[in-house]
């Protein structure tokens, strides 16, 4: 059987007793394109979706796991996989339709192998040069970053369009309309969290006992006493009235100034949500750094009491 052959192959490899289970097994006989009866000569450099892994394994080996399996499949073998440096990623944001997983190129070369006499050799090879392997793959990964700055230290984001507005929010909107402010929080489109300066939010009144209900960035000036709430907009979630009362929920008790901001990258993505922004908040577009729109009130840019 194809799964034993796959298990053996991943054995070898010395991968962990939790990364040779069945459902492993079935992930590496998706990523090579492999079915029950092929050679292991074929085994192909395709990227798969998660989606897709599913369904090949369905289809192919009558194997069912449910679409809400998806963050299983990915924590217990392709993220094991890609530090492994068995498999790579295609590097776009995760929730991307575009994100997908493939082997690497010394894997493929290594599994055609599998079953010929060339195999024993081949894997020494490969182990041999594993570590450094696995050090030029994880290297890979770091450069598909957006590299940002949190008060001073160096940090980075993943690759997207949300977290490439983010970036302009820090370094543009920052250093124009709130200079001198310090990062509170930060998330980021595949992790969520980032960096959250929880000793500074309690201090201020800010309640937070849900982190998902945060905006993507939060800024404070400490001489002004302004507290920045700014949501990042590519494709979803303007400062509505909705969000901008969700967020004072959790401000009763907090004595500073509050603004509210939306960010879009561009003119064309504002135009879009300009309905249903709320009164009183301020929009920002990254193509146009200088400039506010403020909607309503008597103060261009300032707390709303």
């Amino acid at each position: 059987m194809k799964k034993e052959e796959a298990k053996d192959i991943l054995q070898q490899l010395g991968l962990p007793t939790a990364q040779t289970n069945d459902m492993c097994c079935y992930v590496l006989l998706t990523l090579a394109g492999i079915q029950e009866k092929m050679p292991w000569k074929k085994v192909s450099d395709t990227a798969w979706r998660i989606h897709d892994i599913i369904t090949f394994m369905e289809e192919k080996y009558d194997i069912k796991y449910a679409e809400n399996s998806r963050e299983t499949i990915r924590k217990v073998a392709l993220r094991p996989f890609r530090a492994a440096a068995i498999v790579e990623d295609t590097g776009e944001v995760t929730n991307s339709p575009n994100f997908k997983y493939r082997l690497t190129m010394e894997t493929v070369r290594l599994l055609r192998t599998y079953g010929t006499k060339r195999w024993k050799d081949a894997l020494e090879e490969y182990k041999q040069t594993h570590d450094s392997l696995k050090e030029v793959y994880r290297q890979h990964r770091t450069v598909k970053k957006i590299p940002i700055l949190i008060n001073g230290q160096e940090a980075s984001l993943s690759l997207g369009v949300h977290n490439k507005l983010q970036k302009a929010i820090l370094d543009d909107f920052a250093a124009i309309f709130a200079q001198g402010s310090r990062v509170l929080y930060i998330g980021d489109t595949q992790t969520r969290f980032l960096y959250q300066d929880n000793k500074t939010m309690q201090k201020l009144g800010i309640c937070v006992l849900d982190s998902m209900t945060l905006p993507d960035i939060i800024l404070y000036h400490e001489q002004k006493n302004w507290v920045y709430f700014i949501e990042a907009v590519t494709s979803v979630g303007p400062m509505t009235p909705a969000r901008v009362q969700e967020i004072r929920s959790y401000c009763k008790n907090c004595q500073a100034g509050l603004i509210f901001v939306t960010a879009f990258p561009h003119l064309s993505v504002f135009k879009k949500f300009v309905t249903d922004l709320a009164w009183d908040t301020e929009v920002w577009i990254a193509e146009m750094p200088d400039h506010m729109i403020h909607l309503n009130g008597d103060k261009f840019l300032g707390p709303r009491l």
